[in-house]
């Protein structure tokens, strides 16, 4: 995968995060930190290198690219922090304005017709059966029309951990589905396996939320 790109701006975007998390969350000065920064810039980038290009139309190359600057800012530590510190870590080096702002903008699509037929094509695009590094999808609308599921069998996060060694730090970057639909405002997220825990698949839940006032305008 070419560094210029998607790569270079998702790093111009939330490495200064990524550096103060360092302080919030792994309790670093100042000058360790910026150091630190410098280091996994580099790793990041020869992380990036040996990555395959993604098909157009596969929507996970944003995953595997801010699951590249975790582990490039994971092997930079002098020493291994926590899953707790890890999780923080990763959610405040991600969770920035412009984040936040666009969990909010996919929180309005959800559910809309445009969102129904991405996730569709998604599933048919199968990208992991010739990137390992990107993810396949069954999408499973709930029969009581609550929501849908995303379903994924493959995971190039589990991938790309697996190899740099940090996969006891999968669930980190897992829990920020969490957030991120928190973020949105629209949807409830439900969970019962990931592919990281040893279950069959990683079930990603999405319930839609009530409308404002929806809960209060019945009548019976």
């Amino acid at each position: 995968m070419k560094y210029a790109g998607m790569p270079a701006g998702m790093w111009l975007l939330f490495a200064g995060a990524f550096k103060k998390s360092l302080a919030a969350n792994l309790g670093m000065d100042e000058g360790r930190a910026r150091a630190t920064a410098r280091t996994a810039k580099g790793r990041y980038r020869a992380i990036i290198g040996r990555l395959p290009e993604f098909e157009k139309g596969d929507r996970f190359k944003m995953n595997i690219v801010s699951c590249a600057m975790f582990a490039a800012f994971m092997n930079s530590l002098d020493a291994k922090p926590t899953l707790g510190q890890a999780t923080a870590f990763y959610r405040d080096g991600m969770m920035t304005g412009a984040m936040r702002l666009f969990c909010r903008m996919s929180g309005r699509r959800k559910f809309t017709d445009a969102d129904i037929a991405g996730m569709k094509a998604t599933a048919a695009l199968r990208a992991a059966d010739r990137n390992p590094y990107s993810w396949n999808m069954d999408f499973l609308p709930y029969a009581d029309g609550s929501g849908y599921e995303a379903r994924f069998t493959s995971c190039g996060i589990c991938r790309l951990l697996r190899e740099q060694g940090l996969f006891e730090y999968t669930p980190a970057m897992c829990r920020l589905d969490y957030t991120m639909s928190e973020a949105g405002g629209a949807t409830r997220f439900v969970r019962q396996y990931t592919l990281a825990g040893g279950g069959p698949y990683c079930d990603c839940g999405y319930k839609k939320k009530p409308l404002h006032g929806e809960a209060g305008n019945k009548t019976g």
